[in-house]
C-alpha cells in the first residue's frame, strides 16, 4: 500500500518488512534498540493550548503519560513543544525518552529547538545537557513502544516529483486505502541528502492572539536546514473523532539544526530512509473542549 502511494510523489520508492536496526547506534543514538513491542500513539493537548493564546498551565510529564496509555518505561519518540516552566521560554521539543519502570529511572534523549538570542538562527541542544526532567508543553504526538528490536516497516523514497511530503504522503496513502477505518504509525526517518523547511517557534509567546494560519505562519519562525535530519513522525490516517493532529514530526541532526519538518526544498535530491511500525492502541489525553484548525500543518 505505501509503495504504491510514494511511487505516485516520489522518483523511486521501495517499502520492505525488516529486521529493525539498532537504534541506539549513528544516526540516531537512541536509548532503545528498537520499535517494538505494544506499539501505541498518544496525542496529548493540542494545538488549541498554544493557539490563539497560550494555556501554560498545560505541562505534561512523560513518565506519567506512559502509565496513561498503560506501558509504564515506555520508549517513546515523537514530536511535542518544551514546557516553558522548565526552560523559562517556548521552544521545539524532539522527545526521545525511554521513561522510568519499577526497575529503572528514565533516559531522556530528547532534544530542543529555539531561537539562538544572539544570530536568531537554530540553537538545537540535548535536553539532559541543562535540565533533569520529562516535562513537555501544550500538546505532543507521541509514539510509544517497549522499545525491543523485532520486524519494521523500511521506506525508502528518493527524488520527490509530487506536491506531497514525506509524511503527508505516507498518511494520505493509508487514508485514500482503508478509508473510515483509521491506520496509525509511528518511528523514525532520515532525510539523507537535500534540505528541508523546518520551523522553530519563537521563544515569546504571542501576545496578540494567533487567529488564521497567516498570523501562525507570520509568528513562526521559518529555516532551510541540511542533511543529515533524524525525524520522528507521528502519522494517524483519519480522525475517528477524538481531534487528533493527524500528522506531525519533529527533527533533529548533528549539526546543530532541528526542528518542526514541513518539506524537503531539494526535490530533485532529496533521500528518504524511514523505519515505521504500525499502532495498536490510540489514546487521546487531555483533549481540548473548545478547539478549531488553525496552525495544524
Amino acid at each position: 500500500v505505501l509503495q504504491k502511494g510514494l511511487k505516485e510523489n516520489f522518483a523511486d520508492a521501495q517499502v520492505s518488512v525488516v529486521d529493525c536496526p539498532d537504534l541506539t547506534q549513528e544516526p540516531f543514538n537512541f536509548p532503545a534498540k528498537g520499535l517494538c513491542g505494544k506499539p501505541r500513539i498518544a496525542d496529548v493537548g493540542g494545538v488549541p493550548y498554544l493557539i490563539p493564546t497560550a494555556k501554560l498551565e498545560k505541562v505534561y510529564d512523560l513518565n506519567t503519560v506512559a502509565k496513561d496509555i498503560e506501558l509504564p518505561g515506555a520508549f517513546i519518540l515523537g514530536a511535542g513543544a518544551a514546557s516553558s516552566k522548565i526552560i523559562g521560554k517556548n521552544a521545539e521539543l524532539i522527545p526521545i525518552v525511554q521513561t522510568k519502570s519499577e526497575k529503572k529511572s528514565a533516559v531522556n534523549g530528547s532534544y530542543i529547538a529555539h531561537i539562538n538570542p544572539e544570530d536568531k538562527g537554530c540553537l538545537l541542544e540535548k535536553y539532559s545537557s541543562k535540565y533533569t526532567d520529562c516535562e513537555f508543553g501544550l500538546l505532543a504526538n507521541l509514539f510509544a513502544s517497549e522499545g525491543k528490536p523485532g520486524k519494521v516497516i523500511e521506506v525508502k523514497a528518493n527524488g520527490r516529483t509530487g506536491e506531497l511530503n514525506f509524511v503527508s504522503c505516507l498518511r494520505q496513502t493509508l487514508e485514500k486505502h482503508y478509508g473510515e477505518k483509521p491506520v496509525g504509525m509511528g518511528g523514525t526517518f532520515v532525510i539523507q541528502k537535500g534540505k528541508a523547511k523546518i520551523h522553530i517557534m519563537p521563544p515569546e509567546f504571542s501576545a496578540c492572539p494567533l487567529n488564521t494560519d497567516e498570523d501562525v505562519n507570520n509568528w513562526l519562525k521559518f529555516f532551510e536546514m541540511k542533511a543529515p535530519l533524524i525525524c520522528q513522525p507521528v502519522i494517524v490516517s483519519r480522525d475517528p473523532g477524538f481531534d487528533l493532529r493527524l500528522e506531525h514530526t519533529h527533527c533533529f541532526s548533528h549539526h546543530g539544526e532541528g526542528g518542526h519538518y514541513h518539506q524537503d526544498t531539494s526535490p530533485d535530491s532529496v533521500q528518504y530512509l524511514g523505519y515505521f511500525q504500525p499502532a495498536e492502541l490510540l489514546f487521546r489525553i487531555d483533549k481540548p473542549l473548545e478547539t478549531h484548525l488553525i496552525g495544524r500543518d
